[in-house]
């Protein structure tokens, strides 16, 4: 697998910048349109108290997978940065 970094790290902060490539931007997109249908979907199709439960897991499941794709394709990892080097 390519080791290529998607992402670039934070000057200041914890986790991933902006996308610096291609793949971290269609990423980005899909991970954004997955989560907007996810919601769209329970929000037309899901009434009552259930609605609320399954527009929480349209938001949760993409991040939860998101987030360690996220973290290994950054460039120098996810870290405390304070802008010095």
């Amino acid at each position: 697998m390519d080791d290529k970094p998607w992402f670039a790290a934070k000057t200041y902060g914890y986790g991933a910048g902006l996308p610096i490539c291609w793949e971290g931007w269609a990423f980005l997109a899909g991970y954004i349109g997955v989560t907007f249908l996810g919601v769209h979907l329970a929000n037309a199709y899901v009434s009552g108290d259930l609605r609320s439960i399954v527009m929480m897991a349209a938001i949760v499941v993409p991040l939860a997978i998101a987030v360690p794709i996220m973290r290994k394709k950054t460039d120098g990892g996810w870290r405390w940065r304070n802008g010095s080097n």
